[in-house]
């Protein structure tokens, strides 16, 4: 091999950065010429598997693109490139691997990932690779703790989230971010890197922006490191993240970096370095802890994955939980569409269809509401976040679910949320409920968490007639009168009194 092109494909999925990105690092120490690829998968733009939803809704796919797009342009101006095609990856690697020569290929490499559709594509790589006499090159990047680090294997990842972070944080360690080169190794003469498709290209039309988003951010490893800037250094937010990070409204109360991280634009380690080097620079409180913390509890969810396999997306869950669901498809369409007639899970819901994003308390409610109030199919929650969240990463939106249905790693029995009491905890004023429920905005105070107890004058007055202008609650729970001024109506007992037969 002395002397002729060495090349090495870079196959990118969930890594679309240039910083503290191993894959392009070891491909540039071993390589002549380094292809850096991003398939656009049409298996990722079909159906969800159980309730048939589009897989990626418009909002995903949105913040897909520009990360796409602001990709080429950074490995651009370190003098690479980014090919983009449209396929199978096991089927477009072994055409470039033919394109260039088999002699010429040296290797292709990837991130590894923990879910059955992503491993069964690297299967599929190893078995083409194989045949063709290359090497297929694997590296673990997407965690805040690297696998060869946790102190188990990963059937011995424990069942329960604080032993797993008492674990890591005692016996385990974090790597530093790697310097990335200056330059890269560029392109092979004549690659023709392909043009990035439009939303037309996926019949689907641009969602456009909404005013009043929470996540009014661009897709792209640029904008994910220029937030970490302005969270960190020039607004000093990340010193109140506690305090704030169960707010409802604007982008400031919680950090936001979810959406970077599930398509690997910033990487954990990043967040981590800054986060040390913040405390360091500036104050250690809470605040910076919990930061990391909610990073340990990402990478949690992914070794839960590589411990459970399957099982993540059972209805029984991880432990096999017998529960009796429902399929009640009405329910369903008023709690998607933000139509139950519960203020303050239809402001969320209305919130996601919207823009791609809903706060976490928002979405430990909504989830709640359906699984334990409702008694829907856990999974018609999970697999339409799927579809609308900007920041959807499988095994975070997976065993989130899992956890707020009681099926998966939870050691607390029947834990479920009271709608009004958050709501009022939450949204006391009501400021949130009026953003995304104008209709309700005639309604003073917290009495806008439940319309349903005013009296028709009241009603009158800020011109609501529920089941008209707003939908009278499709269920209560017994447990809301506790935080309602009045007595809930024998109307809404009655409903209460058959969901919980």
């Amino acid at each position: 091999m002395a002397g002729r092109m060495k090349i090495i494909i870079c196959l990118l999925r969930n890594d679309l950065r240039y910083h503290d990105n191993e894959v392009l690092f070891w491909a540039h120490k071993n390589a002549t010429n380094v292809i850096p690829l991003y398939c656009f998968d049409p298996r990722h733009y079909k159906s969800t598997y159980n309730f048939g939803f589009p897989k990626t809704g418009p909002h995903r796919l949105k913040f897909l693109l520009e990360s796409v797009e602001d990709l080429r342009k950074t490995l651009q101006s370190v003098g690479s490139g980014l090919v983009v095609r449209s396929g199978q990856p096991e089927d477009v690697v072994p055409q470039l691997i033919q394109q260039f020569g088999k002699d010429e290929v040296a290797a292709v490499a990837l991130q590894e990932e923990v879910t059955s559709e992503e491993l069964d594509v690297e299967a599929g790589l190893q078995q083409s690779c194989s045949k063709l006499g290359v090497q297929l090159k694997k590296f673990w990047g997407s965690t805040l703790y690297h696998r060869q680090d946790v102190p188990f294997d990963p059937q011995g990842v424990p069942n329960v989230y604080t032993e797993f972070r008492k674990k890591v944080e005692n016996r385990s360690h974090i790597r530093p971010p790697i310097n990335m080169p200056n330059s890269l190794k560029g392109l092979p003469q004549g690659t023709e890197e392909g043009d990035i498709p439009t939303f037309s290209s996926f019949g689907v039309k641009d969602p456009g922006s909404d005013s009043r988003s929470a996540f009014p951010f661009r897709g792209g490893e640029s904008t994910g490191l220029a937030r970490i800037e302005d969270y960190f250094w020039k607004s000093d937010c990340i010193s109140q993240y506690k305090e704030t990070r169960n707010g409802l409204i604007g982008s400031e109360y919680s950090t936001k970096f979810a959406a970077w991280l599930a398509h690997g634009c910033v990487s954990p380690r990043k967040i981590h370095a800054e986060v040390k080097r913040y405390e360091k620079e500036r104050t250690a409180n809470q605040s910076t802890y919990w930061v990391i913390f909610e990073l340990i509890w990402r990478d949690y969810f992914k070794y839960v994955a590589m411990k459970f396999g399957n099982k993540m997306f059972a209805l029984n869950g991880l432990l096999d939980v017998q529960k009796q669901w429902t399929k009640n498809k009405r329910w369903f369409d008023a709690w998607s569409k933000g139509l139950t007639g519960v203020p303050f899970v239809d402001a969320n819901m209305r919130e996601v269809a919207a823009t791609g994003f809903m706060s976490n308390r928002g979405r430990q409610n909504v989830a709640s509401f359906l699984a334990k109030d409702l008694c829907l199919d856990w999974r018609l929650g999970a697999e339409w976040f799927e579809q609308m969240l900007v920041d959807h990463d499988v095994t975070s939106n997976y065993g989130n679910w899992l956890y707020s249905a009681g099926v998966g790693n939870d050691p607390r029995e029947s834990r479920k949320f009271n709608m009004i009491k958050q709501g009022l905890d939450y949204d006391p004023q009501g400021d949130y409920i009026r953003l995304w429920i104008p209709e309700l905005k005639g309604i003073k105070g917290g009495a806008i968490h439940m319309p349903w107890t005013l009296s028709n004058a009241e009603l009158n007055q800020a011109g609501v007639s529920l089941g008209e202008t707003y939908p009278s609650p499709i269920v209560t729970a017994p447990e809301w009168s506790r935080h309602t001024s009045r007595p809930v109506s024998d109307k809404v007992k009655l409903i209460s009194v058959i969901l919980h037969i």
